[in-house]
């Protein structure tokens, strides 16, 4: 509730709008900065090529430059392609940790009234024994084997 009452009151002071005006102006100004930094590199890279041109001729400062700009995006590519796997396995890492802390709060939640109800401690130990024994069973289980319950995830 506190943050609806504080977007209201920024809405209703004119905070907001005057926030979102500084935001569109710094925007605008970063593309523009954007496009002459752009137009910059454009014009140094002709003169690096006129100067090469001068130096070893026109047909080989084109292939210099073709294949100098072709490695550069296979090591962006390279680069990028490394970064977004250890992203992946990072967030993978998070989701499995988000979704055991999940679980140990709802069966914490649930402990009171299952512990209260008519099948007692046998409710809350079956499930117990059985989330072991999978535990076991997967820490277990060796990576290639194709019975694996896992086997075929994270492809």
């Amino acid at each position: 509730m506190g943050l609806l009452a504080s977007l209201l009151s920024g809405l209703a002071s004119g905070e907001t709008v005057a926030a979102v005006r500084r935001a569109r102006t710094a925007a605008i100004v970063y593309v523009l900065a954007a496009l002459a930094a752009l137009c910059g590199l454009g014009f140094l890279v002709g003169a690096g090529y006129i100067w090469a041109a001068a130096r070893y001729g026109s047909l080989a400062a084109a292939l210099g430059f073709g294949i100098g700009f072709l490695v550069i995006a296979g090591l962006v590519l390279l680069v990028h392609r490394l970064m977004s796997g250890a992203r992946a396995r990072r967030e993978a890492r998070r989701r499995n940790a988000d979704m055991k802390a999940i679980g140990i709060t709802a069966a914490l939640a649930v402990l009171p009234t299952l512990l209260k109800g008519k099948g007692g401690l046998g409710v809350i130990l079956g499930p117990a024994v059985a989330l072991a024994a999978y535990a076991i069973y997967r820490e277990n289980a060796k990576p290639g084997d194709r019975n694996h319950p896992d086997a075929g995830e994270g492809q």
